[in-house]
């Protein structure tokens, strides 16, 4: 990812309507298995700068590991004294260390060459009957100047996500589309820059918008949860959200 990037994340993920609604999506399926436990051994993969970590805290002891010196960084005041240097695809913990483990938009990155190694490392870390929670960019067709600045390398239909999943040794409970009622308008944003290269905006995704906009873009986010939430699940989106678990 671009140092800048990562630098507008620090200052925005607390308050930006994407990194709050997608929080809320990812707690709508969490609290369902883990309900109002507090004792949980998570691992935050590709955790950026720390904003994850820190809501993933509610469950309980949260480490934060990510490649990049910048981000560790930026996150030490989410996070202090929790973050690791490390690779995905190498994690530097033992077997069965942990009891749930998150992937958040981290395997279609350009560092992760190879996402079965990312998998098989993450099963390896988990303790029988833990839990991966894997969030993943849909779509290639979708591909846009944010995944160029992010360094992304692909994006996933829903089925090569189960195909992934599965493939790699997990038990999917539950697999869906999300971030779907902004789809249509996302979808002619992108349409039209394929035509007119020019509408393409200069600045970066993450910038905050105004307040108002925030909030309403926001609100549809925790429609969504709701939704899922209550059992629901969407046949298209922006982003896949899977919860898989290690059998054991």
């Amino acid at each position: 990812m671009e140092q800048i990037e990562y630098e507008i994340m620090a200052s925005v993920e607390a308050a930006h309507w994407w990194y709050r609604g997608m929080r809320a999506i990812s707690a709508a399926w969490l609290d369902l298995v883990y309900g109002q436990r507090r004792d949980l051994r998570v691992l935050d993969t590709g955790c950026g700068t720390g904003g994850n970590g820190e809501f993933l805290q509610r469950y309980g002891c949260v480490t934060g590991l990510d490649l990049s010196a910048l981000a560790l960084k930026l996150g030490q005041q989410r996070l202090p004294g929790k973050l690791v240097r490390g690779s995905v695809v190498t994690l530097p913990f033992a077997d069965a260390a942990f009891d749930l483990v998150t992937s958040f938009d981290v395997l279609y990155h350009r560092a992760v060459i190879d996402e079965s190694a990312a998998l098989a490392e993450t099963l390896r870390v988990l303790r029988p009957g833990g839990r991966f929670l894997v969030r993943l960019p849909a779509y290639r067709w979708l591909s846009s100047k944010h995944d160029r600045s992010v360094h992304g390398r692909y994006r996933y239909t829903g089925t090569e996500t189960r195909a992934m999943l599965t493939g790699a040794g997990f038990v999917i409970e539950r697999l869906s589309y999300i971030n779907s009622l902004l789809f249509p308008v996302v979808l002619l944003q992108r349409l039209g820059e394929r035509v007119l290269p020019q509408l393409e905006q200069s600045g970066s995704d993450l910038e905050l918008p105004s307040p108002l906009v925030n909030y309403t873009l926001q609100t549809a986010m925790y429609s969504e949860a709701a939704w899922l939430r209550d059992g629901g699940r969407f046949p298209f989106g922006l982003s896949i959200l899977a919860l898989a678990r290690k059998p054991g």
